[in-house]
């Protein structure tokens, strides 16, 4: 009777054994395409067939003056923010005594020269079109070449923001990409539309507008902008809907660089679980720094990611409150461009503000937020992106197929590994770690970001 145990011990490891080889091949196996409709329309419903209106019309950002000066009046409101706790900085949000300083710098030196900042606004290109009933905003902007010198190979390029940003992170990235340098062979043509419900693009009128959905419109953007082959950059959400675009339309994406890229899939999410609690298997210890683990991850969550619950689950009733509420609104916002560029800053009594950026450049960014009315809107893709979360948690499955290229800023509030990436981008050529920036890196260290993606292009070499 004895002798049965050991034969019973290796049947049962046997069976463990097979079970969990299993699971890990059903965890690694590519996931495939989720069938989306590429023409879905999202638009209001109309009681007449939709016919979309596929003209390219420069578009003017022009403000009303009106709007100005309702703006400045509101502004001349007695501020009743309370006083924030004594040693406090930035820890409970947006300090009042710093809101205080950027109220009136708003309203006494930043509105009164409105028609400066409109026409710094203006010198880029702006266009709209309308793309499955929705009118997209984008910039597109041109490369130039240099008289004398052989031409540079010009390569199209999607550039996606996220929130709480704007376009107007590009101002100072774009001529970087557009002007010939002695970094790289190539130049670039970039596209870079306000995300659906974002700034002066229009929000979907329709649930189920995730970030597969988005990707969608984008990847037809570019087809309606005459480019079937092009280059994806972006953070934030505009690095989620580039892998989107990437993963759903191989055949569209050349390559893809991000400064926030992650890996959602079942297997990645197992990858960073182990990683935390055996790091020396996923990271290089030179950059052991850069990867925190669970515990820190878990902080992170719980001090910086509230807004993401309440805007994945109730966004109208936070983009009511901020509705004619400039104060509000700069507030809301700008907090993010504190904490988000160091977390230290935190410990600031001014939150670091002004360490990376300027008062123009931070209320450019919530002007474009504020005279759109779209600070609801572009909440809401939170939500919609969990009413649509079977697209994106298929989505999060496919491989990239195109080149890629991840780097990572120091103060991002989180990085993924090179290993945890794997299977999400089998073709990663390009991977760097850069020992300053935060989450804003194109509005933060343009030249910084400039260098690491044409480091990518010449690395992917897409001749």
């Amino acid at each position: 009777m004895a002798n049965i145990w050991p034969r019973i011990l290796v049947g049962a490891l046997t069976i463990l054994v097979a079970v969990g080889y299993k699971n890990y091949r059903d965890l690694s196996a590519p996931g495939k395409r989720p069938d989306l409709d590429n023409n879905a329309y999202w638009g209001p419903t109309l009681k007449e067939p939709y016919r979309e209106n596929k003209a390219i019309l420069p578009f003017d950002i022009s403000v009303k003056p009106e709007v100005i000066e309702d703006l400045i009046g509101q502004l001349s409101r007695p501020l009743k923010a309370q006083a924030p706790l004594e040693g406090v900085g930035f820890q409970y949000g947006f300090n009042a005594n710093e809101l205080a300083k950027v109220v009136k710098y708003w309203r006494d030196t930043y509105l009164p020269k409105w028609s400066e900042r409109e026409e710094y606004l203006k010198k880029l290109d702006h266009y709209q079109t309308e793309i499955q009933s929705l009118k997209i905003h984008f910039i597109h902007a041109k490369p130039s070449q240099v008289k004398g010198q052989k031409p540079k190979k010009v390569l199209p390029l999607l550039l996606m923001h996220g929130w709480p940003g704007t376009v107007r992170e590009f101002y100072d990235f774009i001529p970087l990409l557009t002007t010939p340098s002695d970094k790289s062979d190539y130049v670039f043509e970039v596209i870079a539309p306000s995300l659906p419900g974002y700034g002066w693009s229009q929000g979907s009128s329709k649930t189920g507008f995730g970030v597969a959905q988005v990707a969608v419109v984008m990847r037809n953007l570019m087809l309606r902008v005459g480019f079937d082959k092009f280059l994806v950059q972006g953070g934030d959400w505009g690095s989620i809907i580039g892998s989107n675009v990437a993963s759903l339309f191989p055949e569209n994406v050349l390559g893809y660089h991000s400064n926030m890229c992650g890996n959602n899939s079942p297997m990645g999410q197992l990858k960073m679980v182990l990683a935390s609690f055996f790091p020396s298997w996923f990271v290089d210890s030179e950059y052991a720094d850069f990867y925190k683990g669970l515990g820190h991850l878990f902080s992170t969550i719980m001090e910086e990611m509230g807004y993401a619950h309440i805007q994945a689950s109730k966004p109208d009733t936070i983009g009511n409150a901020l509705i004619d509420n400039p104060t509000g609104l700069a507030s809301y916002i700008l907090e993010k461009f504190s904490t988000w560029t160091n977390t230290a800053f935190r410990s600031l009594p001014d939150g670091g503000l002004t360490k990376r950026f300027t008062y123009d450049q931070l209320l450019d960014n919530v002007m474009i937020y504020y005279v759109t009315n779209s600070i609801t809107t572009s909440m809401r893709l939170y939500s919609e992106s969990m009413v649509a979360s079977q697209f994106a948690l298929a989505v999060d499955s496919v491989p990239i197929k195109a080149k890629a290229g991840c780097t990572r800023f120091a103060h991002e509030i989180t990085h993924f590994s090179d290993s945890v990436l794997a299977n999400k981008f089998p073709n990663l050529v390009h991977s760097t770690h850069h020992r300053d920036g935060g989450h804003f890196p194109a509005f933060e260290l343009p030249q910084q970001l400039y260098d690491d993606f044409v480091s990518f292009v010449q690395k992917a070499n897409f001749s």
